[in-house]
């Protein structure tokens, strides 16, 4: 799964849903590589009947196909201020975490290694759902986004699909894809479920 360099994200769309299920398709060949899936109790998925999701704390697995092998595990604690997002791999080593900008109008986050090294940041437009991922350099290191001319892109139909592009840079780095992946997954799941602005 980690061996591409695009990814699309396309949304479950189901009534009164009270998890996120996202399908991870390769987008050149429409076949499904994976899954991402929010892990939520019975007594959670009551409670977000009557409270913000923002209020509870969010688990995402990302395994490859429905029901494969656990590739990366994303965890977000409550946190009423400055969200973080820890990532960690299938065996339960820390990859990296996001830390939300603080004083930001627009909202957006910072993407750190495990030793604390700011690997990116993430700058966009939520109304265009154009993101991209630069180093604290300015070097892109990858992007999100809607506008897709492959095969794939009558997919393109609603606002829950979209596509991560990784440099081919990071081709041979794992971590940093696992680290990308999540970062667009938290981008749709923990940041913009709480509305609006710019990254």
């Amino acid at each position: 799964m980690l061996d591409l360099q695009e990814y699309l994200i396309k949304e479950q769309v189901a009534f009164m849903k009270l998890t996120d299920v996202y399908d991870i398709i390769d987008p050149n060949t429409g076949n499904q590589i994976g899954q991402a899936k929010e892990v939520v109790s019975g007594f959670t998925k009551f409670l977000r009947l009557f409270l913000n999701k923002k209020l509870m704390p969010i688990t995402v697995e990302m395994r490859e196909h429905p029901e494969g092998a656990l590739v990366f595990t994303m965890k977000k604690p409550v946190a009423l201020f400055r969200e973080r997002v820890e990532v960690y791999d299938a065996s339960g080593n820390m990859l990296g975490y996001f830390k939300s900008k603080i004083f930001s109008i627009g909202g957006g986050f910072y993407v750190y290694d495990k030793d604390d090294k700011q690997f990116a940041e993430i700058k966009g437009k939520w109304t265009g759902w154009e993101f991209k991922f630069q180093t604290p350099e300015g070097e892109v290191l990858g992007e999100v986004t809607k506008k897709w001319a492959g095969a794939l892109k009558e997919l393109f139909t609603s606002a829950d699909n979209y596509v991560v592009k990784i440099s081919p840079q990071l081709k041979d780095q794992p971590v940093a894809k696992m680290l990308l992946l999540a970062a667009a997954l938290a981008i749709d799941i923990v940041y913009y479920e709480q509305g609006g602005g710019g990254l």
